[in-house]
């Protein structure tokens, strides 16, 4: 297991976790051993994993670890043949992927991979056995051919002496064995007198090889060639490696990115093996699972748990499945941490992204240190302080102690360490504990289930609820006889067992009521967010009414206009009279329509105004003053909203004011002469209006002065306008008025 992870600490919380036979059927998916984990961007990883699902990448070659190789070459070293044939191998493959069907991803991946023609030309010189194809050496060649018919002289020169009668009585068998590559003849001993021959070894039974000295000179001639072949060879490798040194940084890139192609392809030809499933971790720090399955059981039980809160209590029977709650939570994390794939709801379950994953599982109790279980527990806990970012799991908190002191002191460390950032699955047979951190918001309860009847785990969970311990029905189940146990409820005490479901009842009552409150809150904003939306379309159709009402008002307006028009062409007295008589029952309605809208407002409330956020700073009887970003505006009242909030909001400082230059060139005149009162109080608005929009400040009205009814209705509409700082008459000249904005 050593060398799947990068360090010792990995491979111990595998241990814990149950996972090693699962993380060996990873590796055997591997190419060539390496760590498991597989750095980098998660995302991009799952990627280019799920790419795969549809595709079945080229066969990867079995390589060895290449890196001291490499590291030999960036010092100019000379490689063996053999070893440059790994590099060979190597760069082959990624040809072959270019040439292969692949995804879009993936396409792009491979095309960015641009190997250099040197190193493709260094490969056109092996064959299969990892040795210069002789095709592209003529001297090699010929060494190649001397040496088959020095191998064919050499078998008929055996041949010629095995026929020799006087040695058959000495030949152990009649073929010809190859000793440390050396054709050779088995013998019996005394073979001397009938042989000259050297003795190059023996066999297990006492026989001897010997090499006839009738081939020695062959042999001669064959450790020639054989030199002169090993000489080519050299000169090769020596050449090669000198060309790949120029490259060894390409060979590193592409070494790695080998490695990283085949984390890809063993998690995707594990996926399709089993009915796996690759978990991305979120940045959430919960942890749901539905439908997991520890891969360390065969035939598990799915499980399915929600661990949304900062600490998980786990309580139930000694083995009810609350050890394997806690690991199967933790190797979640840990295989979605290292993109390991395993059995679950892959649309339901949700694994968070942790910096560390701790277990505290084992009996820490050490003769040799002279430390205690609970001791060790201390220990353990002590070193948690350190952390940050991490998700625990305790197995029997109180392991080694008092029960009730244990309970106290834990909640206490769980409760601190939690406020720094922890997160805890923690398993008790005891109700101490489960009593005391029951009120706390950020824990849940878990029951683990039991089946009494059959006396087994059920591996389901309930939350919310204090689970039993069966001790009595545990001790029962292996053999302690019923007397004996009936004796140790008696010395419990009645008073004893009614505490204890006192205790279950009244966590269980808390927790509901707890739950119950959490519900009307819920409710209470549901219904908060519905007054809201109400309130919302509300004023949507008042806004809405508004603009129709506009419209119709805009349209009465050029229906006026047209028809004050054709009245100039055929005067008619009476006409005239009672388009008047309409034009005052239209501002009537407007009034009366303004004073239904008017509603009580006070100095410093917060108010809406044309969908901003502004405050009353005065009010009068149909208008009010009000600061809207800083700055002060007079507006009508019923174009106000009052905002429902805790606090009032500040009132701006009434200071801050806005000022628009005066432009320097033409002056702005409206000519009035002529119009009667209700034309020229509307020119006169849309006059005032314009003015504003295009940001001028001051204005000239032409009235004439007449029978003075002209007069009269420009100065009432000014005093009234909100926008209207001053105006005042012409000196000299009583037909206009100068006004101020």
């Amino acid at each position: 297991m050593k060398q799947l992870f990068p360090n010792e600490r990995l491979v111990i919380l595998s241990q814990k976790l149950d996972l090693e036979s699962h993380i060996k059927r990873l590796a055997s998916f591997f190419a060539r051993e390496k760590s498991i984990v597989l750095l980098g961007d998660s995302k991009s990883h799952n990627r280019f994993i799920k790419a795969l699902d549809d595709t079945q990448l080229p066969s990867l070659p079995p390589l060895p670890n290449l890196d001291d190789l490499i590291n030999r070459l960036s010092k100019q070293a000379t490689l063996q043949l053999e070893q440059i044939y790994h590099f060979v191998k190597l760069i082959e493959f990624f040809n072959v992927l270019k040439a292969a069907t692949l995804p879009p991803l993936w396409r792009e991946f491979v095309d960015a991979i641009e190997i250099p023609m040197e190193l493709l030309e260094i490969c056109q010189y092996f064959n299969d056995q990892a040795l210069i194809d002789s095709t592209k050496e003529p001297e090699l060649f010929e060494i190649e051919q001397a040496l088959q018919r020095l191998k064919r002289e050499e078998k008929d020169k055996l041949a010629s002496v095995m026929r020799n009668s006087q040695l058959k009585d000495f030949l152990v068998d009649t073929q010809i064995h190859l000793y440390y590559g050396q054709e050779a003849l088995l013998v019996r001993g005394g073979f001397s007198k009938v042989l000259k021959a050297t003795v190059i070894g023996r066999s297990s039974m006492g026989f001897f090889y010997v090499v006839p000295n009738a081939l020695e000179q062959l042999q001669e001639r064959r450790t020639k060639l054989l030199d002169a072949q090993e000489e080519i060879y050299q000169r090769y490798a020596k050449a090669f490696s000198a060309t790949m040194h120029k490259w060894w940084r390409f060979l590193q890139y592409i070494n790695k990115e080998f490695d990283r192609v085949d984390h890809y392809n063993a998690r995707a030809l594990m996926l399709k093996s089993q009915d796996l499933q690759l978990i991305l971790p979120k940045a959430s720090k919960e942890v749901i699972l539905s439908d997991f399955k520890h891969p360390a059981i065969k035939d598990a039980t799915p499980i399915s748990i929600a661990f949304q809160k900062s600490i998980m209590l786990v309580t139930g029977v000694n083995a009810g499945g609350k050890t394997m709650l806690l690991k199967s939570i933790l190797a979640a994390v840990f295989m979605a941490k290292y993109l390991i794939p395993f059995a679950c709801n892959p649309n339901r379950s949700v694994v968070g992204q942790f910096e560390n994953i701790e277990t505290i599982l084992d009996d820490p109790q050490s003769v040799k240190n002279d430390i205690s279980t609970f001791a060790g527990r201390m220990v353990e806990f002590n070193r948690l302080f350190k952390l940050k970012d991490a998700i625990v799991g305790v197995d029997e908190i109180e392991l080694g102690t008092d029960a009730d002191e244990a309970a106290a002191l834990f909640r206490v460390l769980l409760e601190e360490l939690s406020n720094k950032g922890l997160k805890f699955i923690v398993t008790t047979h005891h109700k101490r504990l489960a009593s005391l951190m029951a009120t706390n918001e950020d824990v849940e309860l878990v029951a683990a289930l039991y089946d009494e009847e059959h006396q087994k785990p059920t591996y389901t969970y309930l939350h919310g609820s204090i689970g039993k311990s069966y001790a009595f029905e545990t001790a029962e189940r292996y053999g302690i006889d019923r007397s004996l146990v009936a004796k140790a409820r008696e010395y419990l005490g009645e008073d004893k067992e009614k505490i204890s479901q006192l205790i279950e009842k009244s966590t269980q009552l808390e927790i509901s009521m707890r739950q119950k409150l959490q519900e009307a809150k819920q409710q209470l904003e549901l219904a908060k967010q519905k007054e809201q939306k109400l309130e919302n379309l509300k004023e949507r159709i008042v806004q809405e009414h508004k603009q129709k009402l506009f419209k119709l008002e805009q349209n009465y307006a050029e229906a006026l206009k047209k028809l004050q028009a054709a009245l100039k062409k055929a005067e008619s007295p009476e006409a005239r009279r009672l388009i008047n008589e309409a034009h005052a029952l239209k501002k009537q309605s407007k009034e009366e329509r303004e004073e239904k809208e008017i509603i009580d407002l006070k100095v410093g409330q917060s108010v809406k105004y044309r969908g901003k956020r502004a405050v009353v700073l005065s009010l009068k009887a149909k208008e009010a003053m009000v600061d809207v970003g800083g700055m002060r505006l007079r507006v009508p009242r019923s174009e106000l909203k009052p905002i429902r909030e805790n606090k009032k909001a500040k009132v701006a400082n009434p200071s801050v004011s806005v000022r628009v230059n005066k432009p320097q060139k033409s002056k702005i005149v409206l000519k009035l002469l002529g119009k009667r009162a209700d034309e020229a109080e509307e020119e006169l608005q849309s006059f005032l209006s314009d003015a504003l929009v295009h940001g001028f400040n001051e204005v000239e009205v032409i009235h004439g002065t007449g029978g003075g009814v002209l007069v009269k209705v420009v100065s009432e509409l000014l005093k009234k306008h909100p926008k209207v700082k001053s105006f005042e008459r012409v000196k000299g000249n009583l037909g206009a008025t100068i006004v101020k904005l």
